[in-house]
Formats: C-alpha cells, structure tokens, sequence
C-alpha cells in the first residue's frame, strides 16, 4: 500500500462525538475522500470504530455481520426513556439483590435471546428511523429480534454501578440489554457508559486516536491496515499469473485442489491481494469482487 489510500483504520472514539462526524474527521485528516464506517456507536459511547478507505468499503458488509465486545457500566436503580444516561428517568426502584441472584440474572441473558430493539435505534419503520419518531414521543410497536450473547460477565459491583463485559453477536442492542437486566433484577438500570472493545478480528488496542492519527502520518506511518483482514473468515486462494490475468479480465479459470463452492479470497502469485471470488459447483473459480487491480 504504497499511498496510503486503500485500507481499514481502527479509531478509537471520544466521548460526546457522533459516529459519522468522527468519520469526516478522520477523513480530513487522511486526506482521502472515499471513505465509510461498518457500525455506528452511540455519541455518548467511546472506544472501536472500524472506519473503510477507498477500496476497503468494497468489504464494509463483511464487518457489519461482525461479532462485538463491550464493557457497559450499567446505573442501577433507574430506568430511562433512551435506555442510557441521556434520556428522562421513567422509573426507579431499590437494589435488593446479592451476588448469586445477580448472577442468575446475568445467565438468562447468555446464549440466544430474543429482544426488541429500542424506540431509540435507527431501524426503519414506515419509511422514518425509530429514533425520529421517538424524539416526537410516539412509540410504535417493533418486532422481537433473536441475538447471541456468546459471554456477559460481571466485571465489578460497587452499589448503583454495574460493570458488565459483553461478547454479542451483531444486531444486539447493549441499552435494550441493560434495561432488561434491570427489570429481572427488579431494580431498573441503564447505560451509564458504553465502551466497544473489538468488531470481528480487529481490538481496540490496534486503534488511533484522531490526535494519534495526526502524528502517525507526520512521523510517516500509514496507520491503515490491509482491507483483506476483514476476510478472514473466507477461504484463500492464491492464483498463478496465468490465471491472475484472466480473474482480472473478469473471466473464470480452473485451479487445482479449489476450497468447496462459496466465497473466497483471491490472491496474485506475489501475494497481492485481488478480491473476492466464488467457486462455482463445476469447480471453476469466478471472479466476484476486485479490489482496483489493473
């Protein structure tokens, strides 16, 4: 990546900045115009957000079905109308539970669950987000989604302030979550901070932060990684020249020893990285997707 251009940047959101003014930011600072993010956070949320440059948004639906990771401080004793610290206390009730019923609690929500997305969401209803509906205060009735909470483990209990860890899959609302658990405990709670600590392979502990990105490229480092990365779920296949040429001119061609039918990953012969590809039933390789080859 000689340029600079083409790539994912991992950016580690601040406090009180939306996930698309983030964005634009990012991209002045790069300097690049084409640019994307695969899943928003909240603004009041920090932490990872998987921002695409230039042939990268080519992948962007790959991270979208990517799994996340949180750490969410949930405030105990309050209920609110957004499911986090910024929306109107609708209720409150007394903290009554011990640490075994907190922990029966937290193991009805592990594994597959259903939940229905908060009034505050940017789910389409009738053509309009849910958010703009509620922010007129008409709340409509939304179906129950099933999601996977693959681990949610107590992190620390100190009086109304619960520290949850969260390994989810996508489309899981971490407020709908915490309201939830609040009403099982009989306590109401909701978000008071939400951090995002991993999408798919890529950690928060890789990520700049915009002032970091700043000096990253006034020291002459490119701190976009390789858009392959986001595939890697996808079998690879590394092609000869010969058959390079003609994936490239949009043709098919037949290699020995092909992964099953499906998606794949193509590579040149110097293990530069072509696109997505499919094997075809008849075994032959097909390209899908190329990344801007010549």
């Amino acid at each position: 990546m000689s340029r600079c251009s083409d790539g994912i940047l991992l950016l580690d959101k601040t406090v009180g900045l939306s996930s698309n003014a983030a964005l634009q930011r990012a991209k002045r600072i790069m300097g690049i115009r084409k640019a994307g993010h695969s899943g928003t956070l909240d603004p009041f949320a920090t932490g990872l957000l998987v921002l695409l440059f230039g042939q990268a948004t080519k992948v962007s639906s790959y991270l979208l079905n990517a799994d996340k990771r949180y750490r969410a401080v949930l405030h105990l004793g309050q209920e609110t109308s957004t499911g986090d610290r910024e929306g109107e206390i609708l209720a409150t009730g007394p903290i009554e539970f011990d640490h075994d019923m907190l922990e029966q609690a937290l193991s009805r929500f592990r594994g597959e669950i259903q939940q229905v997305p908060p009034m505050f969401s940017a789910i389409k209803q009738g053509g309009q987000p849910l958010y703009r509906l509620a922010r007129k205060g008409v709340e409509v009735e939304r179906a129950a989604r099933i999601v996977h909470i693959y681990s949610l483990e107590c992190v620390e209990w100190t009086g109304e302030y619960l520290t949850v860890d969260i390994h989810c899959s996508k489309g899981t609302y971490i407020r709908s979550l915490a309201q939830d658990l609040g009403r099982v405990l009989g306590c109401g709670a909701h978000i008071e901070e939400l951090r995002r600590l991993s999408s798919g392979p890529f950690q928060i502990a890789e990520a700049y932060t915009l002032e970091g990105l700043v000096a990253a490229l006034e020291q002459g480092v490119c701190p976009l990684q390789a858009m392959d990365l986001a595939l890697g779920d996808l079998p690879a296949v590394t092609l000869s020249e010969n058959t390079a040429y003609y994936i490239k001119q949009g043709q098919g061609v037949v290699i020995a020893h092909a992964p099953p039918p499906g998606q794949i990953r193509l590579y040149g012969p110097q293990s530069q990285f072509l696109g997505l590809g499919e094997v075809m039933e008849d075994g032959k390789v097909a390209p899908r997707r190329l990344m801007g080859v010549n």
